[in-house]
């Protein structure tokens, strides 16, 4: 048995989780190149909500952020998360999109991408993954975990095993909202070790309180990699704490080697930015205890606040116990998908309507017609008849792959965001991001020549020669 290895979420995942993707870009650079030589297997460092953050609330170029931690980190791989056909937006984009942007990825410092999709259809996949492996990228293709009376463990070991046909490099199994258990997870490990022989990297949060107990398991059970937050911005709703694991496995066939005084180090230097964030109201510290309704309801802990705004906005709060038991129902009509962006929210927001309508299915998002119809992708189980006819009455179900219906797109972004452009990832932050991309290239346009941005009309603008 190999040491295990370790992959630091903290640039990612964990201040996604703790505060909403907040930290910027000056907060991380001075303790990069001490990161650098801990010892890691990689730093998951973009992707997921860094991008949409960095525009909307920083006023960051997320593409500047990856090329500065590129240049900081000589030793250590980098990692994104990817969306699928989904990219880092919210719908599905043209194949030419998807390319252009796994390219550019790539060449400005990412070594490993973790491609998902929120229904786990693999076609959804498919495009990411060949770009990845032609631009001698590493794929990871994750799988999103879920529960549900048709979730077993070889629905998930067979899907590992279609992943690897597709020409995976490693598979993640991504457990986003913390429902994995310990000895479930050191079966379910050997299971997709029974069916591939590659390996096999675990992502999952403590909010449940079994964190860092299935991490001991499934490395047990075989697993290569595990994903864990250094302690400032581990437990609670992010990763089991990086030092933890790290001293878990020490002097044992699992050991992974690392550096405990760097990561001592890593430690202590992230700790007055967490109590600056809890100063500041961003750390709710009721993010860091246990939430056990995680298990109750397996409802990731960002779905549970949604639904909680959303019923305050109907002034429908006695309703809560209510449309918590309606979202299994619903999870159930529409053919169980995995509770992860964007389905968390599609389900979540059907089940709040049906409650408050008096009626199921009264009233019905758009969304969720697209779902039903086939756009999002194929379902783990065909959704039921009169579920359909319900939702989108004789409109007829798609059964081809969804981004083949998109027409190319990159051309036209390019001709409508011209007079912007900078560098050629902006067509690619644009196609993604259309409303924040531009108030952002505005104020970058006003920064660089000292305009205040509020002044300018867009006729007004500014550009570089």
């Amino acid at each position: 048995m190999a040491k295990v290895k370790v992959t630091e979420t903290v640039l990612r995942d964990g201040h996604q989780s703790l505060i909403a993707t907040r930290m910027t870009t000056d907060e991380m650079l001075p303790i990069l190149e001490t990161m650098d030589r801990a010892g890691y297997h990689a730093l998951e460092v973009w992707g997921g909500a860094t991008f949409d953050a960095c525009l909307r609330f920083l006023n960051e170029d997320p593409w500047e952020r990856l090329r500065i931690i590129r240049k900081n980190i000589k030793n250590t791989k980098l990692q994104m998360l990817l969306r699928g056909q989904n990219l880092l937006g919210y719908k599905h984009y043209a194949d030419d999109v998807v390319e252009e942007f796994v390219k550019k990825s790539l060449a400005n410092g990412i070594d490993i991408i973790r491609v998902f999709d929120a229904l786990n259809d693999p076609r959804n996949l498919m495009k990411a993954v060949e770009v990845i492996k032609k631009e001698g990228g590493h794929a990871q293709a994750a799988m999103s975990y879920t529960i549900s009376p048709i979730h077993t463990n070889e629905v998930f070991a067979n899907l590992a095993k279609e992943f690897a046909e597709m020409g995976a490099d490693s598979i993640c199994i991504k457990d986003m909202a913390g429902l994995l258990d310990p000895y479930n997870t050191y079966q379910l490990i050997k299971d997709i070790k029974a069916k591939v022989d590659l390996p096999v990297e675990l992502h999952t949060h403590a909010t449940s309180g079994l964190g860092s107990m299935t991490l001991l398991k499934a490395v047990e059970g075989g697993a290569d990699i595990i994903d864990t937050a250094i302690s400032p911005f581990g437990e609670g709703t992010s990763q089991p704490s990086t030092e933890s694991m790290v001293k878990t496995f020490a002097g044992t066939e699992w050991d992974t080697g690392m550096d405990m005084d760097a990561l001592n180090e890593i430690a202590q230097y992230f700790k007055p930015i967490r109590e600056k964030y809890i100063a500041e109201g961003l750390l709710d510290p009721k993010l860091m205890g246990v939430d056990i309704n995680t298990l109750k309801y397996q409802v990731p802990g960002g779905m549970l606040s949604n639904l909680v705004s959303q019923l305050k906005q109907s002034n429908a709060m006695d309703k809560f116990e209510e449309v918590l038991r309606e979202v299994p129902r619903v999870r159930e009509d529409l053919g169980y998908p995995p509770l992860v962006t964007p389905t968390s929210q599609i389900v979540g927001t059907q089940a709040v309507l049906n409650v408050v309508m008096g009626e199921r299915y009264k009233m019905v998002p758009n969304e969720v017609k697209q779902l039903v119809k086939g756009m999002y992708g194929k379902t783990t189980v065909p959704i039921k008849e009169d579920i359909v006819k319900k939702i989108i009455g004789d409109e007829e179900q798609i059964t081809v792959r969804p981004a083949d219906l998109i027409e190319p797109e990159l051309e036209s972004i390019k001709k409508e965001v011209a007079q912007y452009v900078e560098q050629d990832e902006d067509v690619l932050t644009r196609a993604m991001f259309p409303k924040p991309s531009i108030d952002f290239f505005r104020y970058r346009n006003a920064k660089r020549y000292q305009i205040d941005e509020n002044l300018l009309n867009e006729e007004d603008m500014v550009y570089p020669v």
